[in-house]
């Protein structure tokens, strides 16, 4: 395994750092296949009778492993590097679709939930952290466009999968366990090979790198962090959990259309003038995962010029007054409803784009990728609750004889006041207590040199980013704390 080790992983000199963010969508594009889910749940409730929510738990596992191996793994990754992580990811959620292929040809609804919701989450938990702290590194002038670029490919691999998954699901019948086996089976085999062109790309900055980030930081003294916080360090402060509180409510709100779109869209314009076809319906699962896409990038990469806090308020503000948009006006009009969609779905795409920069804005860039790690548990929560409280709520709604809209109005209303939390938590994020503070990189180099390799790579960066940040800091360490809020 000497090729996956950390320390075959390092940049040659001259590397380029713009050959990264291709690294690292080959796999965010790959994993994000999660994101159109909902083109198989009808399918999988015909095919193998199953109920609406049935249809929904391998997504809801898959999205709650993302999180717990996030958190359970994060320290790993960052200790064995991008490349290990990597082809890990591309193992377990390749091996989560050729799992889920044998459970449909066998009609094992059970094998299904555990292939793609176990085996492939925890590839897509590992995949999805794997590049994060990496493009912080490359990239400390712009993080929140360095994080947007990889987390992008996350939200903007439906658009990939929605499409082609269609056209597979036709093509070998879309009502037979046969045909969506071998959907799962050619997807398994294809992201295989494109995942394997991240592993072999990635690389980590080498010390040659260290003269460059200055150069790059230069005329960019509030971009730097003149402090670092542990994973372990950073769970004891109010700031992990207030963000955590925003992420999962902001992911909530999003997740609960997104799991469901195709037949949300169907439902609330079924009885109008203007119903919308099962085949429009999947067009429109496209375009929200266009503009789950183009926020991650878009909007993260504004975050570096507004800062993270207005960024975030901007997200779930205006997101609480967009839903209350598709209650009162979404089913008068078909365009409205699906822009106010698609603008709710880019605010989703942005926190997550957003949230690593602003744990790095908090606690350094020390354990950024561990910390980034432990916060996806929100998602977790978030990707069983949003799709609960939308599916079965719906469900309900059926059995009562509603129709249409009615058959969303409260799940809607549920969703503006999880985004209400989501501000006021925001609003109360403040700089970190010094308390938490890690030892300055000149006490760390004074060290034992029996650390190991993740040790010495880390103290070797920090030693790095305090030369850069080291004059500034001295100058003006109440307005860096103050800059820390803003960002």
């Amino acid at each position: 395994m000497g090729f996956l080790a950390r320390e075959r992983t390092v940049a040659p000199p001259g590397w380029n750092r713009w050959l990264v963010p291709p690294a690292a969508l080959a796999i965010h594009l790959s994993i994000g296949q999660a994101y159109a889910w909902s083109v198989f749940k009808t399918p999988l409730e015909k095919s193998l009778g199953i109920t609406g929510t049935q249809s929904a738990l391998p997504f809801q596992l898959g999205i709650v492993m993302l999180g717990l191996s996030a958190a359970v793994l994060g320290t790993t990754v960052e200790r064995k590097g991008p490349r290990w992580a990597m082809f890990m990811s591309l193992l377990a959620f390749c091996s989560g679709l050729l799992i889920s292929a044998v459970g449909v040809w066998a009609g094992m609804y059970w094998v299904v939930v555990l292939g793609y919701g176990l085996v492939g989450g925890i590839g897509l938990g590992i995949g999805y952290i794997s590049p994060v702290s990496t493009l912080i590194k490359w990239f400390p002038d712009r993080p929140g466009m360095a994080t947007g670029i990889a987390i992008m490919g996350f939200g903007g691999g439906a658009l990939i999968a929605s499409p082609w998954s269609t056209s597979m699901l036709t093509a070998f019948g879309n009502t037979s366990t046969s045909g969506i086996g071998k959907a799962f089976l050619i997807h398994g085999i294809a992201y295989a090979i494109f995942m394997s062109v991240g592993v072999l790309l990635i690389r980590l900055p080498s010390k040659e790198f260290t003269e460059e980030k200055a150069a790059l930081l230069k005329d960019k003294p509030k971009a730097t962090v003149a402090f670092n916080v542990s994973a372990n360090n950073a769970i004891k402060t109010p700031q992990f959990w207030l963000l955590w509180v925003v992420l999962c409510f902001n992911v909530t709100a999003g997740i609960g259309i997104l799991e469901k779109a195709a037949p949300m869209l169907v439902d609330f314009f079924k009885e109008s003038s203007t119903p919308v076809l099962a085949t429009a319906a999947t067009g429109f699962v496209a375009l929200l995962s266009a503009a789950n896409m183009a926020g991650r990038f878009v909007w993260s990469s504004t975050s570096d010029l507004v800062g993270r806090k207005n960024i975030y308020r901007l997200y779930l503000g205006a997101g609480a007054l967009l839903y209350l948009v598709l209650l009162t006006l979404g089913p008068t009009s078909t365009p409205l409803f699906v822009v106010a969609a698609m603008v709710i779905l880019s605010f989703y795409g942005g926190g997550f784009a957003t949230i690593p920069a602003y744990l790095r804005d908090l606690f350094g860039t020390y354990q950024v990728g561990a910390i980034h790690g432990r916060l996806l548990t929100a998602w977790s929560v978030a990707g069983v609750l949003g799709p609960l409280i939308v599916n079965a709520i719906a469900d309900a709604g059926k059995k009562a004889g509603h129709t249409g809209p009615d058959l969303y109005a409260t799940s809607f209303y549920i969703m503006i006041s999880l985004l209400v939390v989501g501000f006021v938590a925001n609003e109360l994020v403040r700089p970190v207590n010094p308390k938490f503070h890690e030892p300055k990189a000149e006490e760390i180099s004074d060290e034992p040199a029996s650390r190991t390799d993740d040790e010495a790579t880390v103290a070797k960066w920090n030693e790095a980013e305090a030369a850069d940040v080291a004059e500034a800091a001295d100058k003006n360490a109440d307005e860096d704390a103050e800059g820390v809020v803003r960002k």
